[in-house]
């Protein structure tokens, strides 16, 4: 699909009937670029990258062929400009320093990722092989090397799973869960220095997926790197000459420090990714440098990333919109949201950008989050009935947030799958999501919660007035103003909405403790599921979840932590949930996990787990006018589709000189 057209993301996974077909394609397809590709003996064919040709030339780097793997991924791109005209610095903004873990989303280089149809295909790994949904062979690119020109092979697989995932000095908690399937572990196997295999006895349904993350749960490491700080590769008296010079308590820690890719803060540590942090972080201006070993090339065999370096600049978050009107970014998504539209908007001429907007790929733009194990034992019998819920929903009109939010623009609705999902059904957004304060007083009337009169506010069974605290993360101001119209709403049927902000790890940490009652964040994460998409997201499955982080803690750790869900009534659909999840692990039969996705998602509406209020509210990307190749459609979602990752930037480019290589002109 050009990346000029609009992006119909209808698939979440490749099914596991056609899969062994799908590789075989894929292999096929990789052979046939492979042969069209510049041999050693044509390397003149390719040229260098401009940046690096004078390091090239001075013999600090290896000629391009050297550096690319034998096979590299061929991107469907072939800009017109020539090597002289592409380079240049992509100017981005940021609201923390913390933000360089946005660079490894966007980069999204991964052993398998998502295509804009969202099947995951091979992308760092040459191809995969899956049988029968539990052995997983992968094949890596021979030739293929670290930014720092090290060698990338099965060695890097092996040192994490024997040195970091079995030792438990590095893993107290023992192998990660991503690789345990009913509380065992893989037999991990590496036939040669370019397979590795994983194979369980039951199938492991989401292990494609989690290494497509948008943060992907990373099988292997830099193992020449890591080594240094591990005593049982490097003498020990140098490890520990290096641990306190760190300043850190132990080697363990040290190597912990070391190996914190996704956050993105060691220059030193060596990546994949097209660009990797030249800048020692804290800094107002952090830049990253082209990766000279990114093995991803375009049509013609020349070397990717296109653009040579990105320059992130650390502002106020609420400053960005400002900054962005005054074309100080190139390309820009974070910290914009869809009110600050119509001011963008003015300044597309001034500043030479254009506003562009793309589809949300969240199930609600705002959604709230009853917490079912609040600690407050009179609040958690409340928030563990459903007709409490749904009373709490029906009052709240969304048709006037829209208007008075999102100009009309947004739908309106509960926190459901979307339009492209082949499970969207209106019936389930419209469930208990319907203007109705006259049912929801009847509904909290039926619970015996008694209210001062018509205006007053009602009792909690143990006397004390209803007022209950929303928290935010305090990080949009759209969910704000929608929780100061939800409260004017909820005062309607006596009770009172007071809101709390803090800092993000604040605010979820209270959650975890059962402190918050009712949060506010987005919806689902995959608003576009297919049958073979993980519906965790609908049931417990970890503690993270905001609308029952012990019953997900319970469920994630296999009963070791967290909290069993009771025999009461109120938490019958919850059980019933849990025994979807593991019916739809377990079954290879794409009409069956359907069938589980369907009824799953019935019980999440007619529950009302969690109150979405409105979805389908576009991103703004404002995008240069310079800036080449960025998709004029598309989704914007964090997992899965990693925001700009999905549609490469790698492939994007400035325009050059005399050359007109825009998708569209107006």
């Amino acid at each position: 699909m050009p990346l000029g057209q609009e992006v119909s993301a209808r698939r979440f996974g490749a099914s596991r009937r056609s899969l062994v077909s799908v590789v075989a394609a894929l292999c096929g397809l990789v052979a046939v670029f492979a042969s069209a590709l510049p041999s050693p003996a044509r390397a003149e064919g390719v040229p260098e990258p401009k940046s690096l040709a004078a390091a090239v030339a001075k013999g600090e780097l290896p000629p391009v062929l050297e550096r690319l793997p034998k096979v590299p991924r061929v991107m469907g791109v072939d800009s017109a400009c020539s090597a002289e005209d592409l380079g240049g610095t992509l100017n981005m903004l940021a609201g923390s320093t913390k933000d360089t873990r946005l660079m490894p989303v966007f980069g999204y280089a991964r052993l398998v990722g998502y295509d804009t149809d969202y099947r995951i295909v091979p992308d760092i790994l040459e191809s995969y092989d899956v049988e029968e949904g539990r052995v997983f062979t992968f094949h890596l690119r021979p030739g293929m090397k670290w930014s720092d020109g090290a060698p990338f092979t099965a060695e890097d697989f092996r040192y994490f799973w024997q040195d970091m995932a079995k030792d438990p000095k590095i893993a107290k908690f023992g192998v990660p869960p991503e690789l345990m399937v009913d509380g065992e572990e893989p037999e991990v196997t590496f036939p040669d220095e370019v397979t590795v295999r994983y194979a369980w006895k039951k199938p492991n349904p989401g292990f494609l997926a989690s290494l497509a993350a948008a943060t992907p749960f990373d099988i292997y490491r830099p193992s020449h790197y890591l080594k240094k700080y591990n005593p049982n590769y490097t003498d020990p008296k140098k490890v520990e000459a290096k641990v306190e010079k760190s300043g850190q308590r132990n080697w363990v820690a040290l190597h912990f420090k070391k190996d914190r890719a996704q956050r993105n803060d060691n220059p030193d540590m060596p990546t994949l990714q097209p660009w990797m942090l030249a800048t020692e972080p804290p800094s107002e201006r952090l830049i990253f440098a082209r990766n000279p070993y990114f093995f991803r090339v375009d049509q013609a065999g020349r070397q990717l990333p296109y653009i040579d370096e990105v320059a992130l600049t650390i502002s106020n978050s609420g400053l960005i919109p400002a900054k962005v009107a005054n074309g100080e970014a190139d390309l820009q998504a974070a910290y914009l949201s869809f009110p600050n539209y119509p001011f963008l908007k003015s300044g597309e001429k001034r500043s030479n950008y254009q506003v562009r907007r793309w589809k949300s790929g969240k199930g609600a733009h705002v959604a709230l989050y009853p917490n079912l194990n609040a600690k407050d034992p009179v609040w958690r019998e409340l928030l563990q009935t459903a007709d409490f819920r749904r009373a709490l929903s029906l009052a709240i009109n969304r048709k006037d947030i829209n208007q008075a939010i999102f100009y009309g623009l947004a739908e309106t609705g509960g926190n459901t799958v979307l339009p492209g999902s082949p499970f969207f059904d209106e019936t389930l957004r419209a469930m208990w999501a319907a203007y109705d304060p006259e049912q929801a007083n009847q509904l909290l009337d039926a619970l015996g919660l008694q209210r001062d009169g018509p205006d007053g506010l009602r009792h909690l069974p143990d006397g004390r007035e209803m007022s209950i605290v929303v928290e935010t993360a305090g990080e949009s101001r759209e969910q704000s103003d929608v929780l100061q119209l939800v409260r004017d709403d909820w005062r309607k049927i006596g009770i009172e909405l007071l809101i709390r902000e803090s800092q993000r790890e604040i605010f979820r940490n209270r959650i975890k403790a059962g402190s918050t009652l009712i949060s506010v964040w987005t919806g689902l994460d995959n608003g576009l599921p297919t049958p073979d998409s993980d519906p965790g997201e609908l049931m417990p499955s970890t503690a993270e979840q905001l609308e029952w982080p012990g019953y997900g803690m319970w469920v994630e750790t296999h009963g070791t932590g967290g909290e069993e869900p009771g025999d009461t009534p109120n938490l019958a659909p919850l059980k019933t949930l849990i025994g979807l999840h593991e019916a739809w692990k377990m079954s290879l039969d794409e009409a069956e996990r359907a069938r589980i996705w369907r009824e799953a998602l019935t019980i999440f509406a007619d529950q009302v787990y969690t109150i979405g209020i409105v979805s389908g509210v576009d991103q703004i990307v404002v995008v240069s006018n310079d800036l080449e190749n960025v998709p004029e459609h598309g989704v914007y979602n964090y997992d899965p589709g990693a925001f700009f990752g999905l549609y490469h930037p790698d492939t994007f480019h400035f325009a050059c000189p005399g050359v007109d290589t825009a998708d569209k002109r107006p």
